[in-house]
């Protein structure tokens, strides 16, 4: 009995000094012990998270572990793509899912089809220290960003003969049959739309991408080829087949592995992609998935998982070396990095891939 009475005591004492303290404004908790209503009755409840199968062994030691252990519950995964996740809770609105996590743009077709809870961020106060370009999008009312990526220019300096900075660099002269860039399908495709029409001089919104054509049409006789998976510029670079590409920064590890030659810059402009987290409208449990979406946005966990999941912190109070943030969207990067408008980038998705095989695919 006295050393049950011990470890008690030892997990309430880390507990009270943890990130994950109950949220004491959170729907289902008691305000006066500070505890959520599952702690207090001593009832496991479950929370199904919805999000990509990988690294399971990491996300139960960092990030779901802890979870269960201060709100008394089990959390329970449904795993696979993002598309896939989310066509089967489009399919199904009042499946068992409590939380689910996306890509920002595969998200942006819940908040249209009105699946996901809109967020009462009082609840969420480690959102007040979100980055400004993740921080914009929790305007819309729906589910935060936890984690950023960015996209920029990776190259072959001496096969390039001159340094690149810029964006605007990829349409030089001097890199005709040198380039590789994302297919318009893949998670940076609709960056490459904001980047040709920003080479333009014109605001994608203003146009739907007309003048970002016009650019694209120019920069064809730099392109070797477009790539679907960032792994492949590693085998492109090695053989020499192309010496510039544009890349988001989470490939950039893989790449260099195969092509220690290589440079990887981020210029001015840069957009951003996220992946976020949002509540199903139908969820029965939206008082322990307000809980858990603070945990993820916690400095705490955010400082972890930079370092375990080589994931890109949002809250903006996160501290990395020198070594944890290389390759990754923080700092000055990520204060700087653009959002995407999924909203108006999705219903233009079909135009634009009809358009870009026509003229880049061709």
């Amino acid at each position: 009995m006295k050393k049950m009475t011990a470890l008690l005591l030892c997990f309430v004492i880390v507990l009270s000094g943890c990130a994950i303290t109950p949220n004491t404004e959170g729907t289902g908790t008691d305000t006066k012990s500070g505890e959520s209503s599952s702690q207090t009755s001593g009832e496991k409840r479950q929370l199904i998270v919805s999000t990509w199968g990988l690294s399971e062994d990491v996300l139960h030691e960092d990030v779901y572990g802890p979870f269960e252990k201060a709100f008394n519950c089990e959390v329970v995964l449904e795993i696979g793509s993002a598309s896939e996740r989310y066509t089967k809770l489009e399919n199904d609105p009042n499946s068992s899912v409590d939380v689910i996590e996306l890509s920002q743009s595969v998200a942006e077709n819940g908040y249209e089809a009105g699946l996901f809870e809109k967020i009462d961020y009082t609840q969420i106060p480690n959102a007040q220290d979100l980055i400004p370009s993740a921080k914009q999008m929790t305007e819309s009312g729906y589910g935060p960003a936890y984690t950023v990526n960015s996209v920029g220019i990776i190259y072959d300096p001496e096969a390039v003969g001159f340094e690149i900075t810029e964006f605007s660099d990829l349409w030089r002269s001097e890199l005709e049959g040198k380039i590789s860039i994302p297919d318009i399908t893949t998670t940076f495709g609709p960056a490459m739309m904001a980047i040709a029409s920003d080479y333009k001089g014109v605001d994608l919104a203003s146009d739907n991408g007309a003048a970002a054509f016009v650019a694209l049409s120019e920069l064809k006789p730099n392109l070797v080829k477009t790539y679907t998976k960032s792994s492949d510029l590693a085998n492109m670079f090695a053989s020499g087949e192309i010496a510039v590409a544009v890349v988001g920064d989470f490939g950039v590890p893989v790449i260099k592995e195969a092509a220690s030659q290589v440079t990887y810059v981020t210029p001015e402009g840069t957009y951003a992609n996220f992946n976020t987290i949002d509540i199903n409208a139908n969820s029965e449990n939206k008082d322990l998935a307000y809980e858990y979406i603070n945990w993820r946005l916690s400095a705490e966990l955010q400082a972890t998982t930079a370092e375990t999941l080589n994931e890109a912190p949002t809250n903006k109070t996160v501290q990395l070396t020198e070594e944890q943030a290389a390759n990754k969207t923080y700092g000055a990067v990520a204060e700087a990095a653009k959002a995407l408008d999924y909203s108006l980038i999705n219903p233009l998705m079909e135009e634009w891939i009809d358009q870009w095989n026509r003229i880049i695919n061709n």
